[in-house]
């Protein structure tokens, strides 16, 4: 504790903000646990960014621990380029605070001599991604917390390439973080360094995001849209893109239209979670509409809920729509005649299925790290190859390569034309789907999030994961464990024979337990949330489409059996 207060106390000069002195002192006097979460540990800046609870301390978000990760990346990019211009992009989302925030990051690159294009109102991370290349950029920085609760705020940064840092930038980047005190940060400002954007880049993305989700859908004019932006940014994007690619009946839920921090219309603005999408699905209901999208704060993820084979709106998870969107794909490349060159991704607690999928069109796959980062590396690192789009199983997918992360704008417009053209041909997304069943194999996932806050929470998780890993089970509901993949220690071990591969992908906290029916359990702390994830794939073969209820029944009636026999529920 004596540590704890030294750092605190270290906040009660003349560097800080009488305010921030203010808050501290009578933290100091009066509440040694609040003192203790917020002074404990510095906010980290991770191998993405910085995300975290809003507020004053070493282990919040605020204009110093900010301050402090744009300070330490405005050093690094004047080494890297240090005969270069070097010009950097920002964007922010609809949180508390993101504006000024912001503007602060933007104040303090200008202050160390780095000219800065600032978005003058709030913008899709998406189009943050496409603006570093667009107005060739050397790194881009948006203000966000994704779908975190309203009282977290974020820092993530983007690199020449349009993609999140990665190795070695990113552990470098860290370093010369680390290496400063907050006094070192340069807050005085040149002005004259700052340019407002807006138009001009809106116009090139949205034109952009019609080309490459677009492919002249037909019975645009015979399908219902109700869009729902859950009080974030793609309400400045996606219907004005809708438009442009001939969608006129598009109903938008105005309830939740309005950018709102404190998103008061639902329980967590995550498209991931169902209640999120409830208003909009109730409207849909309402008016007979054919699909529902809804997106999460910054725009990167997205929601869909389509009609199931009984006319009931139905949300279909990250792995469906992620699905749908990589068959439409490959099979619209097809038509137009492969070229030798392309590849699809995802990530490793991904469903399988798009391998699957893949190899039956004869495109390579590649598979990643969770975290679209990974995928945009992938674009980066084979610049030969044509990436044609690829996701992960958090409702996040990018079509193309046009935009370096995951993007709900340009894969709502995919969704929908998807689902447009199904239905001119008599069929329904939903319907689809389960075709690809019965062509590539019926796959079902199930996700277990385990929420653990605090300094205790992190060593529960810790703790949680160890057990996995030292107490490994022999079998997964009746299926023999084949492989166990252990991502810390590059591994892949067949516990049958003993064979040992070695997994080319990057060391991370993950483990991977694989089964002779091709059952699959991974699990994984939370990147950038107090959570233990836990994500169970199951498949099986599908003869007919008559045969789906059945057949989903029964691999429902196996997760909850891996569910109790893992004791996870």
């Amino acid at each position: 504790m004596e540590k704890i207060l030294d750092t605190a106390k270290s906040w009660l000069t003349d560097f800080f903000d009488p305010a921030v002195k203010e808050e501290i002192q009578h933290l100091i006097d009066n509440d040694t646990e609040e003192l203790k979460d917020r002074f404990y540990k510095n906010m980290e800046f991770g191998t993405g960014g910085m995300r975290g609870v809003m507020g004053v301390g070493t282990n919040r978000i605020n204009k110093y621990t900010l301050g402090k990760s744009t300070q330490g990346l405005s050093n690094y990019l004047k080494k890297a380029y240090s005969n270069e211009e070097i010009k950097v992009v920002i964007a922010y989302d609809c949180r508390h605070n993101s504006d000024t925030l912001a503007r602060t990051v933007a104040e303090v690159f200008s202050a160390n001599g780095i000219s800065v294009y600032l978005f003058s109102e709030l913008r899709t991370t998406p189009e943050l991604s496409f603006a570093v290349r667009h107005l060739n950029c050397h790194a881009g920085i948006v203000l966000t917390a994704s779908h975190n609760p309203p009282e977290y705020n974020g820092y993530k940064v983007y690199w020449t390439d349009g993609g999140q840092i990665v190795p070695p930038q990113d552990g470098e980047i860290i370093a010369e973080i680390n290496s400063l005190s907050f006094e070192d940060i340069n807050f005085k400002a040149s002005d004259s360094l700052i340019k407002v954007i807006d138009k001009e880049v809106d116009e090139a993305f949205f034109e952009a995001s019609v080309k490459n989700g677009s492919v002249n859908a037909k019975g645009k004019n015979d399908f219902k849209i109700v869009f729902t932006s859950l009080h974030g940014t793609s309400i400045t994007a996606i219907p004005e893109v809708l438009k442009r690619a001939g969608y006129e009946n598009v109903t938008i839920i105005e309830e939740q239209a309005k950018p709102d921090g404190s998103f008061p219309t639902v329980k967590s603005p995550n498209p991931e979670e169902p209640e999120a999408l409830s208003m909009a699905i109730k409207k849909a209901e309402e008016i007979g509409a054919d699909m529902v999208v809804g997106t999460d704060p910054d725009s990167d993820r997205l929601g869909i809920a389509v009609r199931n084979l009984d006319g009931r709106m139905q949300i279909v998870n990250g792995n469906q729509a992620m699905v749908m969107m990589t068959k439409f794909l490959l099979e619209n490349r097809k038509k137009e005649g492969f070229r030798g060159n392309e590849f699809t991704a995802t990530t490793i607690v991904s469903t399988p299925m798009v391998k699957a999928m893949a190899d039956a069109y004869g495109v390579e796959y590649k598979t990643s790290l969770t975290g679209f980062k990974w995928i945009g590396k992938m674009i980066k690192d084979f610049p030969e190859s044509e990436f044609l789009g690829g996701g992960e199983e958090s409702f996040g997918y990018m079509v193309g390569d046009f935009v370096r992360d995951k993007d709900a704008v340009t894969s709502t417009l995919l969704a929908c034309e998807i689902a447009a053209q199904a239905k001119a041909n008599g069929s329904s997304f939903y319907k689809d789907l389960i075709d690809c069943y019965v062509d590539y194999g019926f796959y079902k996932e199930h996700l277990i999030s385990i929420t653990k806050k605090g300094m205790s929470g992190a060593e529960e998780i810790k703790q949680m994961l160890k057990d996995f890993k030292e107490n490994p089970v022999d079998s997964v509901a009746g299926s023999k464990v084949k492989w166990i993949e252990d991502y810390n220690t590059s591994i892949s071990k067949n516990v049958i024979t003993g064979e040992e591969k070695t997994i080319d992908i990057p060391k991370s906290n993950v483990l991977i337990y694989e089964t002779e029916d091709g059952t699959r359990i991974a699990a994984r702390p939370s990147g950038t949330e107090p959570k233990v994830k836990f994500y169970i794939s199951t498949n099986t073969e599908l003869d007919k489409a008559a045969n789906f209820k059945e057949v989903s029944a029964q691999l429902d009636a196996k997760i909850q059996s891996i569910i109790s026999e893992l004791n996870l529920g």
